[in-house]
This record gives structure tokens, C-alpha cells and sequence, in this order.
């Protein structure tokens, strides 16, 4: 009997302790899954934040890096010959920008000044007005007791007096424009030499060899590249600006010469 109690309680052992079993087996498979997902997501999470780390560095850094790559000597050159052809363009910018009138204003003033008050009034109209128009006006006015042909001849004079002062400093920004590619052209041309000492050095012609003289030859090239056509964007849109100068002095000159007829025909 007893060991027939044997058996059973054996064989319940046995019966209840196998899912048990499957179950602590069983139990620990889903969380293991959900770590392999959230390793998975995390791993993806991480790649996409690196791939996203070199666009939130912005274009301006990638260009710094490539800027200090291209070596310091030509680099520092081509940065100076920037520097100093941009001061010069905003220098003119500004110039030419407040030596605009308003030249319509300017005659209507100056015509109702000399009905008003005759060539002293005019005058005066000239002298508290700012800009190279302006300046034509009061030159020739000053020149009316001489006769009109004085006054026609020193409003012709004086425009190219204005015009050579409107055209100041141009010959140095054509200078950095043509001296940035030159300096990059240089520094290609170094580069390429030390690629070719490396190469003799080695006795032999390999990529890892030449990379280094050859990157900062093709960099030089490009920074020069860019500095002038940067200055050259400036330096077309300053011609502009003188043109349009230009044309205003010759109309209104061409105005203020009819103006002065007038006025001597009334007297």
C-alpha cells in the first residue's frame, strides 16, 4: 500500500511539475523579443542621428574644414585677398549709394531758386544738396557770369572729374579678382610638386602617397575660384550702381543747360 501511495505521489510529481517547467521556460522567451526589438530600435535610432549629425553641422563648417585642409600659407593669401577686396566693394557701395539725388527734385529747386533769387539762390540750393550732381550744378553755375559756353564746357569737365571720383579704387578690386586664382593656381602647383617628391621619395606611384599634395592642390584651386567670383559678383553690381550715375549727371546736366538758357533769355 505504501508503495502504491509511492507511485502515485511520484507520478503527480511528475505530471505537475513538467509545466512547471515549460512555463519558466516558456515565461522569459516574450521579454527577451521585446529587448531584441528595443535594442533594434535603439540601433536604428543611432544610426539615423549620425546620419543626421553631419546636416545640423551646417554647409558654412563644412566649408571651414575644407578651408583649414587647404593648407595655411595659400589659404591665409586667398582669405586676405577676400577680406581686403570685400572692404574695398563695400567701401564703393557705400559711396555710390549716398551720391544718389534725386535729380528731379534737385533741378525743380534749383530753377525756382534762380526765378526767385537769380545765381546766388541757386547756388546755395547746390551747396546744401549732397552727391556729384549736385556738385556739377554749383560748378557750372559759379562759371554763369562767363557766358553759357564756359558754363557748358565746365558742366562737361566736371562731370569726368565726378566720374574718375565714382570710379576710385575699381583698379584695386580687379586686382584681388585676378590675384585670388592666381594664389590658388600656385598652390596647386606646390601641391602637385610635393605629390611628385613624395612619389620620388617612395619609388613608387600610389594613391595614399599622393592624396595629400593632390587634395590640397585641387582645395587651393577651388578657394580661389570662389573668392573671385564672389568679388566679381560685387564688382558688376558696383559698375551698375555707376552707370546709373552716369546717366542721371548726363540728363540732368543736359536739363540744367536748358534751365540756364531760360534764365538768360528772362534776363
Amino acid at each position: 500500500m505504501k508503495k502504491l501511495f509511492a507511485l502515485f505521489a511520484l507520478a503527480a510529481l511528475v505530471n505537475f511539475g513538467a509545466p512547471t517547467q515549460v512555463v519558466a521556460q516558456d515565461a522569459p522567451a516574450a521579454p527577451a523579443e521585446e529587448v531584441v526589438e528595443q535594442n533594434d530600435e535603439a540601433l536604428v535610432a543611432e544610426e539615423v542621428a549620425e546620419a543626421e549629425a553631419p546636416a545640423e553641422q551646417g554647409m558654412h563648417k563644412a566649408l571651414k574644414q575644407k578651408f583649414i585642409e587647404g593648407g595655411a600659407f595659400f589659404m591665409a593669401l586667398v582669405a586676405l585677398a577676400l577680406i581686403l577686396g570685400l572692404a574695398v566693394c563695400i567701401e564703393r557701395i557705400l559711396y555710390l549709394t549716398l551720391s544718389k539725388t534725386n535729380t528731379k527734385t534737385l533741378l525743380k529747386n534749383v530753377e525756382d531758386a534762380l526765378n526767385e533769387g537769380g545765381i546766388e539762390k541757386a547756388l546755395e540750393v547746390c551747396r546744401n544738396t549732397r552727391g556729384p550732381v549736385a556738385s556739377i550744378f554749383y560748378q557750372g553755375l559759379s562759371r554763369y557770369d562767363e557766358g553759357l559756353d564756359v558754363v557748358e564746357k565746365t558742366v562737361s569737365s566736371y562731370g569726368g572729374v565726378q566720374l574718375g571720383l565714382l570710379e576710385k579704387n575699381l583698379s584695386w578690386i580687379t586686382l584681388f579678382i585676378s590675384i585670388a586664382p592666381s594664389l590658388g593656381f600656385m598652390g596647386t602647383v606646390i601641391g602637385m610638386i610635393e605629390a611628385f617628391d613624395k612619389i620620388q621619395q617612395v619609388g613608387d606611384i600610389s594613391a595614399t602617397v599622393v592624396a595629400g599634395g593632390i587634395k590640397v592642390a585641387l582645395l587651393t584651386t577651388l578657394w580661389g575660384l570662389i573668392v573671385a567670383i564672389i568679388l566679381q559678383l560685387f564688382y558688376n553690381y558696383i559698375l551698375s550702381l555707376i552707370e546709373s550715375l552716369v546717366n542721371e549727371m548726363e540728363d540732368a546736366s543736359i536739363s540744367l543747360l536748358d534751365i540756364v538758357t531760360e534764365y538768360s533769355k528772362k534776363k
